[in-house]
């Protein structure tokens, strides 16, 4: 988005904001270049997360329109609801801590007690702050009337939670020496949120073991419990689905599904992206490809490196 977000009728200008999101935009204008920022990392960091497998979170690239496979209750919406809410609540917190956000600032100071070898300063990531406005933000259309079933809604806003949770979960001290020649007679310490590709990571490991529900009526109100009897009970950090996702092996626009033609491959792998799991059984074909690359490179004092270029060949594989 190329808006410049300096007047409150430029949130009209993003499309697929539901009314409460219209409303919040133009009592936060401030805020929406890092919500675009999150946007975008969350397109980023689901694709480089998801390079090796069948599904490469193609279906992301459209957004707000979402491929029908991201809207049907599938373990690929899970993992893109959890990611896209935690790389909100992300932007928010950095940013307010990088001095971008008028109305906050750093992290609280830790309530524990500094060890004897660091003292708290420095300016801690705001989580506080990020998870309030990220929340609001990100969980507004799942709780709108007009999107999707009870159940679709329940199991997105359970996902989004888990996306945070795992987010929150990562906050850990971060630490910077100072002293003569790097002494480290001083440690200055601080809290600050993991890297949003770890927290993909993550995210991607609940995926692999997220569980099937269904929407049951538990005493007096509905809730999503395994929809296999012999499974253990939900917990909060669990991803959850609602229907199976299809192979991804072949295009099935219905299903939300690419397939994998033409994509690359790696023949001696035996993983997700190994030749077999990726082409489905349907065989590859393998071509040469002439790359260059930088190479008997020689440092110079002071202070640079000069390298040659090399070309060598490589063979690639693709799925038929």
């Amino acid at each position: 988005s190329g808006v410049a977000w300096n007047e409150s009728h430029h949130c009209r200008l993003l499309a697929g904001l539901v009314p409460d999101q219209f409303q919040m935009c133009r009592r936060n204008l401030e805020v929406m270049p890092t919500i675009v920022q999150a946007a975008r990392h969350t397109k980023s960091s689901c694709q480089k997360t998801f390079a090796d497998m069948r599904w490469n979170c193609s279906s992301i690239q459209q957004a707000p329109s979402f491929g029908p496979d991201l809207l049907r209750g599938t373990r690929e919406s899970a993992f893109v609801y959890a990611l896209a809410a935690a790389a909100i609540t992300h932007s928010i917190a950095q940013a307010c801590a990088s001095g971008e956000l008028p109305l906050c600032s750093c992290g609280s100071v830790p309530s524990e007690v500094p060890g004897l070898d660091f003292r708290w300063g420095g300016c801690g990531d705001n989580l506080s702050y990020g998870l309030q406005l990220g929340a609001a933000f990100a969980d507004s259309p799942l709780k709108s009337s007009k999107l999707g079933t009870q159940a679709l809604k329940a199991m997105n806003l359970h996902n989004s939670a888990v996306g945070r949770q795992v987010l929150s979960d990562s906050l850990d001290t971060k630490c910077k020496c100072h002293g003569v020649s790097g002494s480290c007679s001083v440690k200055t310490c601080w809290k600050g949120l993991a890297k949003l590709n770890e927290i993909a990571s993550d995210l991607k490991s609940k995926y692999l073991a997220a569980i099937k529900v269904a929407h049951r009526l538990i005493g007096p109100r509905k809730q999503l419990m395994p929809k296999e009897m012999e499974v253990r009970p939900v917990e909060e950090t669990d991803l959850v689905y609602l229907i199976n996702s299809p192979d991804y092996c072949t295009p099935n626009l219905h299903l939300g599904s690419l397939g994998t033609q033409d994509r690359q491959c790696n023949k001696t792998s035996v993983g997700s992206d190994s030749c077999n799991l990726m082409c489905c059984g349907r065989g590859y074909n393998t071509y040469t490809e002439e790359v260059v690359e930088r190479c008997h490179c020689k440092y110079h004092w002071c202070c640079y490196v000069v390298c040659k270029k090399c070309r060598r060949k490589v063979e690639r594989y693709v799925c038929k």
